[in-house]
C-alpha cells in the first residue's frame, strides 16, 4: 500500500463534503456579465479640429447689424426771391444795404490758409460759370472790407471766408454755395442779375484795383504847407477800385472812402 503522500492526485479521494452542481447551471455559469459601455473619448484629431473651430469663431465674430440713424432735417434754404415776406417767428436775415441788384462776394486772395484760399477760389469759379457779374471784395487788398463785413454780420471775432450776398441778402459761405449749386437752386437765385462775358478787365487785369493816381501807390501826399500826409483817395495799400470793372458790371461802386 502506498503511503498517503505518494499517491497520485488522480486517485485522491473526493472529500465527503464536495457537492457538484447539475448541468442545468452550466448556462448560468457560461453567461458573462454585460460590460458597462463607457462613453468614447474623442481622439487627438477631433480635439484639434474642435479647438481650431473655436479659435476661428473668436477671431471672426458675427457682424453686428447696422443701427438705424435718424437724420435731422436740414434747415430750409433761403428763398429765391429776397424780397418775399417772412413767416411769423422767422429771424430777420442778414442784409447788405444798397446791394439789392448785386452779387457780392467777400473773399481773400492770400494763400496763407490753404483751405480758405481754395474755398474762395471755388466760390468765385461757380459764379463765373454762370457768367453773372459779381462784386468781388478782396479783404487782403483792402482792410476796410473786413470792417464792413464785421459790421454787417455783427461780429468782431475772426470771420471765415468766403461770404456771399445775393440781392442784398446773406446766403452763406463755401459750403452753402456748393450745396445750392449741386441742388440746382443757385441757378434760380442768380437769374435776373447782370451778365458778363467772363473776360478779364483790360484796365486792371481782373484784380479790381489800380494804383492811386495822386500818390502813385505810396499812400502819402506832399504839400508845401503841411508836408507829407496820408492820401485820402486810396486805401492803406495805395490802391483804388477799378472804375472799368464797376461800369462793365452794370453798377457803380463808390470810392473806398465813401463805400456803402
Amino acid at each position: 500500500m502506498w503511503p498517503p503522500w505518494k499517491r497520485s492526485p488522480s486517485r485522491t479521494q473526493t472529500p465527503k463534503n464536495f457537492k457538484c452542481s447539475s448541468f442545468k447551471d452550466i448556462h448560468n455559469l457560461c453567461n458573462e456579465e454585460p460590460e458597462e459601455i463607457l462613453p468614447r473619448k474623442p481622439n487627438i484629431f477631433q480635439r484639434v479640429r474642435l479647438a481650431n473651430a473655436v479659435i476661428r469663431t473668436w477671431s471672426h465674430p458675427a457682424p453686428v447689424p447696422p443701427q438705424k440713424t435718424t437724420v435731422s432735417p436740414s434747415p430750409p434754404l433761403p428763398s429765391a426771391s429776397p424780397s418775399s415776406p417772412l413767416e411769423p417767428g422767422t429771424p430777420i436775415p442778414i442784409a447788405l444795404p444798397e446791394a439789392e441788384k448785386r452779387i457780392v462776394v467777400y473773399y481773400t486772395s492770400l494763400r496763407v490758409v490753404r483751405k480758405t484760399f481754395e474755398d474762395c477760389r471755388t466760390v468765385r469759379s461757380i459764379f463765373r460759370g454762370f457768367r453773372v457779374s459779381t462784386d468781388e471784395r478782396d479783404l487782403s487788398m483792402d482792410s476796410g472790407f473786413l470792417e464792413e463785413l464785421q459790421a454787417i454780420l455783427g461780429s468782431k471775432e475772426q470771420i471765415t471766408l468766403p461770404r456771399v450776398f445775393i440781392g442784398g441778402r446773406y446766403i452763406g459761405g463755401a459750403e452753402e454755395i456748393q450745396q445750392l449749386h449741386e441742388s440746382g437752386e443757385l441757378k434760380r437765385f442768380v437769374e435776373g442779375f447782370p451778365s458778363t462775358d467772363g473776360g478779364a478787365c483790360e484796365e486792371c487785369g481782373g484784380y479790381r484795383f489800380l494804383l492811386c493816381e495822386k500818390c502813385h501807390g505810396s499812400h502819402k501826399c506832399h504839400t508845401e504847407n503841411v508836408g507829407f500826409k496820408s492820401c485820402e483817395a486810396c486805401n492803406e495799400n495805395g490802391l483804388i477800385r477799378c472804375s472799368s470793372c464797376s461800369t462793365s458790371s452794370g453798377f457803380d461802386l463808390p470810392n473806398l472812402k465813401n463805400r456803402n
